[in-house]
């Protein structure tokens, strides 16, 4: 079968998906056989509710997105059929700004599949609160009045079998504390003794670099990470202090590295251009941990405060980006 025959035939799938109707296995399975490929399996559903219980390793849509009407079901739907480090690659239609309703018929008209299109922004939006990173929106080809055809890359972020990350939720909070509490606990983790309440932790971290580990069966969280700003003063816009804590019955698992992986990955996404925080000397993992990630020590602060009765160093230390800022 011709290249063109299998992108029509798809097309024909994907429209009369849209429009209500069911597509019969034998018609998907005779395109299949006629095409020689022996590996394929068909699912019936929408793009906003995929049949649970398959993992695959690549999105691909060709101007389909933009004609949902819940584009949001759509990327989280994405983000959770891909396994940890699967890509998603989709061409679509996109807007360099906000079109009224008379800009959207008229480009509807001329351009057929521009009227339920996203802006850039919205799309880069979407695509980090399902969880993606490493977002690249590529301009393809200009149709006029700030309607673009582009190709859109993500990927989900990298961790080991059984484990994925994702998004930080509310629901999250109670696991979320623990394991702060329990990091708190070592005495190595910080001048704090006692973690803060949700609605403390929350209101002292961005809220779109959050990110935690969890079970892909149980769900359970096994760790995060978070950042929040520095200062308040536009100078700073790009420069967020981060924390990072595993599960005490769970490190030395490769949790923190991948966490840490994902948060940077976010962060560049987001336009950070430095990232700091504050080691205690004594805590070697953790500075290995980020050395092996990019971070560098920048100086230290000598007994800069008493802790359980110790007075304490701190290890200050950053990364910058080479992307951003740069």
């Amino acid at each position: 079968m011709a290249h063109d025959e299998i992108v029509d035939h798809y097309s024909a799938l994907a429209r009369n998906a849209l429009s209500g109707q069911r597509i019969a296995d034998r018609d998907s399975a005779a395109y299949a056989e006629q095409a020689g490929v022996a590996n394929m399996q068909f699912l019936h559903g929408t793009i906003e509710a995929i049949p649970p219980g398959h993992t695959v390793d690549v999105v691909i849509s060709n101007c389909v997105l933009n004609l949902s009407d819940d584009k949001a079901a759509v990327l989280a739907e994405a983000f959770r059929v891909l396994r940890p480090g699967g890509r998603f690659g989709i061409s679509d239609v996109v807007t360099a700004q906000v079109l009224d309703e008379q800009a959207r018929q008229r480009d509807g008209q001329r351009i057929g599949c521009a009227a339920g299109s996203l802006t850039v922004q919205e799309y880069r939006d979407l695509l980090v609160a399902a969880g993606f990173v490493a977002v690249t929106i590529t301009p393809a080809a200009d149709h006029g009045d700030g309607v673009q055809s582009a190709i859109v890359q993500a990927v989900k972020p990298v961790i080991g079998p059984g484990l994925e990350i994702r998004p930080m939720r509310e629901g999250d909070a109670a696991e979320v504390l623990a394991i702060y509490q329990a990091g708190l606990d070592t005495g190595q983790a910080s001048f704090e003794t006692t973690a803060p309440s949700w609605e403390g932790f929350a209101a002292s971290r961005l809220p779109q670099l959050r990110y935690v580990a969890t079970d892909s069966d149980s769900g359970e969280v096994l760790g995060w990470v978070a950042a929040s700003a520095v200062s308040s003063r536009p100078v700073y816009a790009g420069v967020v202090e981060h924390s990072v804590y595993v599960h005490p019955g769970c490190q030395a698992h490769g949790i923190g590295r991948a966490l840490l992986g994902a948060f940077v990955a976010a962060a560049e996404d987001a336009g950070v251009w430095t990232i700091q925080s504050g080691i205690f000397p004594e805590n070697a993992a953790s500075l290995a941990l980020h050395q092996g990630l990019g971070f560098r020590v920048v100086g230290t602060r000598e007994r800069v405060g008493c802790h359980r009765g110790l007075w304490r160093d701190v290890l200050l230390i950053e990364r910058r980006s080479t992307l951003t800022g740069v």
